[in-house]
């Protein structure tokens, strides 16, 4: 049970660090769409 926070560190691959960076892009490309639209709405 201890050895289960350290579970083989090499684990991480670089498809994991991609996917994870990926769906970070996504959210922010999310906000800054809906940041762009609500000002769109108020200049319009």
């Amino acid at each position: 049970m201890s050895n289960n926070k350290q579970q083989a560190p090499r684990r991480k691959s670089k498809r994991e660090r991609r996917m994870k960076i990926v769906i970070l892009l996504m959210v922010i490309a999310m906000v800054l769409s809906m940041f762009t639209g609500a000002i769109g709405s108020f200049v319009f």
